[in-house]
């Protein structure tokens, strides 16, 4: 086989492929026991009729067009191996020439990754906020403690934020129930907005007893669907809180008074929003990285995945939202591109611990096991995907090493002092 390569484009090569019919010779008898097994010709068994007979019957065009069907998928990757070329999209197949015992002459047109030229990572400084911790955000910490050791008193009043109600709901279109539409004695707390939209307003001013319809985007098996929504009350109760002194202080933690309590609220609180300023440096340095570089996107590929998006809502023809979708994919296809740029020229290579680890974490995003999310990703193919993922974010973590980092009020920040220590939780969002 002989092979050549044409840039088209910083996005696009056409290859251009020769090969020898003995080459081919494997596929071409593959070809014929498949087709021998698929015609019925008198005085001859299913699978054994001979090549001259099929080529009489049949046609040896047939099978030579079955033959190179199978073996251009073959050829495609060995040239596009040999030329290094990494492909993002469909290929585009042109039959230049093919004559029988001889040669197959075929060229390929198809959209592949762009040379990104990267930056001095050290010579790049990023501004993240300063990290203030305030007396009131020490104080939302500790009010968030002490609803922990609060107890439910049932109430005859009616309904306001923060107490918790017991609840019959049930969601009906045009006046039917929905199937999966009706749920008896939830406990809910009001003003939480953790369930249905509207359904925190409705409860405001309800006591135990009263009944209430409201019209809301429903959620489940009707989602996306507009319907009515009946709510009866059945309990309210009213959260008393602990008073915050110094014996609650003890009571909800290891110290003995509630200054101590608050000054470790604080350190942990400074220690935490550090950390959220190398998360912020993170997104600043890609974001900065993706406006200047210079990152060309496939058009095709671009309006292929535009289209998906597009499709299943039916808004092929809203120009306005698929300006909007077209904005997004190409920062997410420029953002793939920069940082498998950046995994290569690192070198960046993902070991099983570290796999295992983003793996636990995006499990407990998705509220499953462990093993159970990783058989999910076997089943869809998905695993080289995440090691990816894995790669493109320790490469990002790499270079963010390299770079300055200041707060708005000039001071260095230095990364590798905010890692967490042994036994210390650190936040998933700055983990990855």
């Amino acid at each position: 086989m002989k092979s050549s390569v044409e840039t088209l484009s910083p996005t696009r090569v056409r290859l251009d492929v020769e090969v020898e019919f003995a080459e081919l010779k494997e596929h071409v008898d593959a070809a014929y026991k498949k087709v021998a097994t698929q015609v019925n010709i008198p005085g001859f068994r299913k699978g054994k009729v001979p090549a001259a007979m099929i080529d009489q019957r049949v046609g040896r065009g047939t099978v030579i067009d079955e033959a190179i069907n199978s073996a251009l998928p073959e050829f495609y990757g060995k040239a596009a191996r040999e030329h290094k070329v990494l492909v993002v999209g469909r290929p585009e197949v042109d039959i230049k020439e093919f004559v029988d015992h001889e040669k197959l002459h075929f060229t390929v047109e198809v959209d592949v990754r762009p040379e990104v030229t990267l930056p001095d990572f050290s010579k790049i400084t990023i501004e993240v906020p300063d990290a203030v911790v305030t007396d009131s955000d020490i104080q939302e910490q500790i009010d968030e403690l002490a609803k922990r050791f609060g107890t439910l008193t049932t109430v005859e009043r009616a309904a306001k934020d923060g107490d918790f109600v017991t609840i019959d709901l049930m969601a009906k279109i045009n006046g039917e129930e929905i199937d999966g539409g009706k749920a008896s004695d939830i406990s809910y707390e009001v003003g939480s907005n953790r369930m249905i939209d509207g359904l925190d307003a409705t409860l405001v001013g309800l006591s135990a007893g009263d009944a209430k319809t409201f019209n809301t985007q429903l959620v489940g098996q009707a989602e996306g669907e507009t319907g009515d929504v009946d709510v009866a009350v059945k309990v309210v109760k009213e959260r008393i809180l602990p008073t915050i002194d110094d014996a609650f202080a003890k009571l909800a933690s290891e110290f003995d008074t509630l200054a101590e309590l608050k000054a470790d609220t604080a350190t942990r609180l400074d220690r935490l929003k550090k950390m959220e300023q190398g998360a912020q440096a993170r997104d600043l340095l890609l974001e900065k990285l993706i406006t200047d570089l210079d990152i060309p996107v496939p058009d095709k590929l671009v309006e292929d995945e535009v289209n998906a998006h597009l499709e299943p809502e039916g808004r092929l023809e809203d120009a306005a939202h698929r300006a909007e979708v077209d904005l997004e994919v190409r920062t997410s296809i420029k953002s793939d591109f920069l940082l498998d740029s950046i995994v290569k020229a690192e070198a960046v290579e993902v070991n099983e611990m570290e796999l295992t680890e983003y793996l636990v974490r995006q499990s407990q995003r998705y509220g499953m096991a462990p093993e159970q999310f990783a058989q999910e990703l076997q089943k869809q193919g998905q695993i080289a995907t995440l090691v990816a993922e894995v790669a493109r974010s320790k490469a990002l973590a790499g270079v963010l090493g390299r770079i300055t980092i200041k707060d708005a009020s000039g001071n260095t920040i230095d990364l590798e002092a905010l890692r967490p220590q042994a036994g210390e939780a650190i936040s998933e969002e700055v983990a990855e």
